[in-house]
């Protein structure tokens, strides 16, 4: 029997840690399974993509894209052309793709104009505001896709309102915790807070990236001054996304916080560096959707700096608190989890078995691939090579 063609496709770092338990399931399949890897290059230097391949024991990509960065539109399109000649040569029975970015929603297109069967890890997650240009794929790349994974009980209501078919349907899990459960025993063992001469519990791990948080002076000095307040408490430590360093630079705030110690800068860490310096932190305060996620099944309190989230399991079950960018709301949120923290729930399925899950799938889809799908797509194959 000819091994059922897996294409999976990565660009950016939250990509890596969601395919890299899928890839160590397919290890012991490869009687049914061949499978090849696409890094698309969205993110491209060592310090933001190359340590995490490394640290998650990910097999080196068989193709790598280097598109770079870019306009939305730009990098996109980059993504589209560079990515089409792959198919039409490997010709895969799936394009697997995962999350929300820019090369999600490039490779779902190009899979699905030509007639290639599209899976999407991470479906069904929205955050309903359409300002944002990730929340544009995944909607676009859910309405592309054949089979939608999806890791929690919203997304299930979120595709069944836009009239997707139930039968495309697998809610099986965050396999982002698959990563986090494989590798915090190593994460902590590493003694990062040591590193930085912190103390377990006395510091709060920051994180900002998002444009419409760190592309304007005005709107990083408001959200400066609320965490001035919180570094009366704890100590901020900041890993700097390269955007904000030059906006970091213009802050009179951010200035007299690393003059006092009470903001401290780092670069950009490797995932166990940074998922161990998490773990034995006070609370985490982000505008990102995977710490909201990371934070729940550590139980550590997270501040969530938007005016929503994509994620609302983390609110209902975890530990995520949204405050918005008023610096009163943020202050007020930071008190009353310093002031009273419960326990949280952990979400179901977010047990580090949803790897397991999706291979389950995709060996039934192994098993029905001699359809009239695969002989139509081969046509369109054709059809768009001539």
């Amino acid at each position: 029997m000819t091994p059922f063609r897996l294409l999976f496709v990565v660009g950016a770092r939250p990509n890596f840690m969601k395919v890299a338990p899928i890839l160590r399931k397919l290890r012991g399949e490869a009687s049914l399974f061949q499978w090849r890897l696409v890094h698309t290059g969205q993110h491209y230097d060592a310090a933001m993509s190359d340590v995490f391949f490394q640290q998650l024991g990910i097999p080196k990509p068989d193709d790598h894209l280097g598109v770079g960065s870019g306009s939305h539109a730009q990098q996109t399109a980059a993504i589209m052309a560079a990515f089409e000649p792959l198919v039409l040569d490997w010709r895969p029975d799936l394009v697997v793709v995962v999350g929300d970015v820019n090369s999600t929603i490039a490779c779902a297109l190009v899979a699905a104009k030509l007639r290639t069967r599209v899976a999407h890890v991470e479906a069904g997650l929205r955050s309903f505001d359409r300002d944002m240009p990730e929340e544009i794929n995944r909607l676009l790349t859910d309405q592309l896709s054949d089979l939608l994974f999806t890791t929690e009980e919203s997304a299930l209501t979120n595709l069944s309102a836009e009239g997707i078919a139930p039968e495309k349907i697998h809610f099986v899990g965050n396999v982002m915790i698959d990563t986090l459960l494989t590798h915090l025993d190593g994460a902590r063992a590493r003694g990062v807070p040591a590193q930085y001469g912190l103390t377990p519990g006395g510091y709060a791990v920051l994180t900002l990236h998002r444009p419409s948080n760190v592309d304007d002076d005005r709107a990083f000095e408001r959200l400066m001054t609320a965490l001035a307040e919180i570094a009366r408490d704890a100590t901020l430590v900041f890993p700097v996304h390269p955007r904000t360093r030059p906006v970091i630079s213009r802050s009179a705030v951010a200035a007299s916080l690393i003059g006092d110690g009470r903001l401290q800068l780092l670069d950009p860490l490797g995932y166990l560096d940074f998922l161990g310096l998490m773990s034995d932190s006070r609370a985490a305060i982000t505008d990102s959707g995977g710490i909201q996620e990371e934070t729940t099944v550590l139980g550590i309190p997270c501040l969530t700096m938007r005016e929503n989230t994509e994620r609302p399991v983390t609110i209902s079950h975890g530990t995520n608190r949204l405050v918005g960018t008023d610096p009163d709301r943020i202050v007020a949120g930071w008190r009353e989890v310093r002031d009273q923290h419960g326990p949280a729930r952990v979400p179901p399925l977010w047990d580090g078995h949803a790897a397991s899950r999706i291979v389950e799938v995709l060996r039934r889809e192994a098993g029905e691939r001699d359809g009239a799908p695969v002989a139509d797509r081969t046509a369109a194959l054709h059809e768009v090579a001539s």
